[in-house]
């Protein structure tokens, strides 16, 4: 103990400081006084509650300890103590402290080094007046915000494959997609942080107002109603997520398909002739994403989507050449 107080006493002071401000917003902006102004995705939380933890860690940090401890390293596991709590605690999915830990780090380190510019040659009362304000802005500026809508913003996401084989062969892949092992796709970061795999796709029946239903781990299921039907050129359907199927717990409410926040709307195949035998596939989706931090936000929504669709393509990729190689080597027999 005494070598805590000879030596990290104020360290520790500043981080239970800071973690003090976090815990605080992250119950004030998850309760229901905020839910339906967005909550734990209004600005106030995401960028101003980090800038009020930068600020009042580096306010207990000794001048002392030089500048990078106060505005670098101080507020980074102060940041990190919070958001590792926030998993442990079930509090956050790994999702969303993935998509907001760059954001804690970039307005903690801004909080901090305003902090540092503004008090640092101030008396002690004008310094504590000073972190006063930056602790406080967060919530005194919510009832603000929460009056303003958020953004609705379209995103397409767009993926291509090369495949060597004809588009009667890949159209045959793409109507309905046969049941998908994990192996078939491979690992990938979305399965770690908790997206389901894609499992299979089936179709009622071929044409105009035919039905696929898109199956994914975890009971995820889509509704996928044909509209668009050019065999061999282009097959395109509008998407629905099947909630009386996915279970609460699969998504974090902040990335539910479907949800207030994140929606999946169309999907699109579109097949290209790229010379004799070769098919280029395109598949592209739209999506409507809802939040006060959109252009951020799609950075994370596009490399899933991305990604989940380069898989699949993947597998249809090497369905067909499969297909392709034994219809060639049939014919030579």
């Amino acid at each position: 103990m005494a070598f805590i107080e000879r030596h990290n006493l104020h360290y520790v002071i500043a981080i239970a400081a800071g973690l003090l401000v976090a815990l605080l917003g992250r119950f004030v902006f998850a309760s229901s006084s905020f839910n339906d102004a967005g909550g734990l995705l209004m600005l106030c939380f995401l960028l101003l509650v980090p800038v009020a933890l930068g600020a009042v860690t580096a306010c207990f940090i000794p001048i002392t300890a030089g500048f990078w401890w106060r505005t670098v390293w101080a507020p980074f596991i102060t940041i990190l103590i919070f958001l590792t709590a926030a998993l442990l605690f079930h509090l956050e999915g790994m999702i969303c402290v993935l998509m907001i830990f760059p954001l804690f780090i970039l307005t903690g380190f801004l909080g901090a080094a305003l902090y540092v510019g503004i008090a640092d040659n101030k008396p002690n009362r004008d310094k504590t007046y000073t972190v006063a304000v930056f602790a406080l802005l967060p919530f005194l500026l919510a009832p603000l915000e929460s009056q303003l809508a958020a953004p609705n913003s379209l995103r397409r996401v767009e993926n291509t494959v090369l495949i060597q084989a004809p588009a009667s062969v890949v159209w045959q892949q793409i109507i309905r997609v046969p049941p998908i092992q994990a192996h078939d796709l491979g690992p990938s970061l979305v399965d770690k942080i908790g997206f389901p795999r894609p499992v299979e796709a089936t179709l009622t029946h071929e044409g105009v107002g035919g039905v696929r239903h898109a199956t994914f781990e975890r009971g995820v299921e889509f509704i996928e109603t044909v509209d668009v039907w050019e065999p061999q050129r282009r097959l395109s359907f509008s998407i629905v997520p099947n909630t009386a199927t996915i279970p609460p717990t699969t998504f974090d409410e902040h990335v539910t398909v479907g949800g207030r926040f994140f929606d999946v709307l169309r999907g699109t195949y579109e097949l290209v002739p790229a010379g004799p035998g070769r098919t280029r596939l395109v598949l592209y989706s739209q999506q409507r994403l809802s939040t006060r931090i959109n252009p951020y936000a799609g950075l994370w929504t596009d490399y899933v989507m991305s990604e989940i669709q380069r898989r699949i393509l993947e597998v249809i990729r090497r369905r067909c050449e499969t297909d392709a190689s034994k219809a060639v080597a049939a014919g030579y027999n």
